[in-house]
């Protein structure tokens, strides 16, 4: 089990940070993966219209990465109403507590600032996010370190539950999940927040001028100057996107002078072009097809109500509220 808030379109960190992993996880999981459209009010219930405005692209991207509708179920959170009516059960057996004292909270707050997270959603989002896994009986989520707190708060309450009524929900585990580092055009981590993202849907000449913005070594002011590859965020994406050769011979280059920042960003440039040209070959045929799109979403969001319903008719069996 895994989502995405649709807040805006993906870049090369979800491309690396996420769809590449779903991608691996479908073949040897039943997996299901959607489009977390509640979770995005917690942050933008001012400007809603932005979780519709993308909402189809995302999933146009995740089928153009291999996300694979006969292997995966593909959904939208609020096409499945259980979901909230578990969270609302959920949120009368949480602790506050465990809620104030979720590590990523404050991150969070900091990471939005300028916008008024201040509201019960935004603190409550872990037990929605809870109601998300638990829902599916999911015996795993993909994280990387920095989320394991969120899911220790879905096993805590899967224990509560179990403890005050009985068990109806495994407990999750996490599958931790290596990502490579993808700087963004700024040198820190490519995030929507930051404004410094190179995104999925980028045509060639974006790229070409979001990349030659990018940040390299601060002490390489000259062209005659030697660089160090291991400070520069231009380096980093050619570990990524060009071949071995390439990146031996950029990182002996720029050592010794021998290779300009103008040329190192046109390498990359290239190399980052083609990397994303079959992608974005898949993107423009499902984004001429979007019916055929929204037919996948429709009966994934389907099979997703004929679990997520099973599941809450056990919830009420055990709280003693089922007729």
């Amino acid at each position: 089990m895994s989502g995405m808030r649709p807040t805006g379109k993906t870049h090369l960190g979800h491309l690396h940070g996420v769809f590449e992993n779903w991608r691996q996880l479908q073949q040897r999981y039943e997996c299901f993966y959607f489009a977390a459209d509640w979770h995005a009010l917690t942050s933008e219930y001012k400007d809603p219209l932005v979780i519709q405005e993308t909402m189809g692209e995302m999933f146009v991207d995740w089928l153009s990465v291999g996300i694979d509708p006969e292997k995966s179920t593909i959904f939208v959170q609020s096409w499945v109403k259980e979901h909230a009516e578990l969270h609302l059960l959920l949120s009368m057996i949480t602790p506050l507590g465990w809620l104030e004292r979720n590590p990523t909270y404050k991150e969070q707050q900091e990471e939005l600032k300028g916008k008024d997270l201040g509201t019960y959603g935004f603190l409550g989002y872990p037990v929605l996010q809870a109601a998300d896994i638990l829902i599916y009986k999911a015996h795993y989520v993909p994280v990387g370190k920095d989320q394991l707190p969120h899911l220790e708060i879905t096993r805590e309450i899967a224990r509560r539950f179990a403890f005050l009524y009985r068990q109806v929900f495994p407990e999750p585990q996490a599958l931790l999940t290596e990502a490579p580092n993808v700087p963004g055009i700024d040198g820190r981590k490519m995030s929507k927040s930051y404004d410094n993202a190179i995104y999925l849907a980028d045509p060639p000449e974006v790229i070409a001028q979001k990349v030659s913005q990018m940040f390299t070594d601060p002490q390489r002011g000259r062209r005659t100057d030697p660089g160090r590859p291991e400070v520069c965020s231009v380096f980093t994406l050619h570990k990524i996107y060009s071949p071995p050769e390439t990146l031996r011979e950029i990182n002996e280059e720029c050592r010794r002078a021998g290779i300009g920042c103008v040329d190192c960003k046109r390498i990359l440039t290239k190399n980052l072009c083609d990397y994303l040209a079959p992608l974005q070959e898949r993107r423009r045929h499902y984004l001429g097809r979007l019916s055929e799109v929204r037919d996948i979403v429709e009966e994934g969001s389907a099979r997703a109500r004929r679990v997520a319903s099973a599941t809450m008719e056990e919830v009420r069996e055990a709280m003693g509220m089922a007729w």
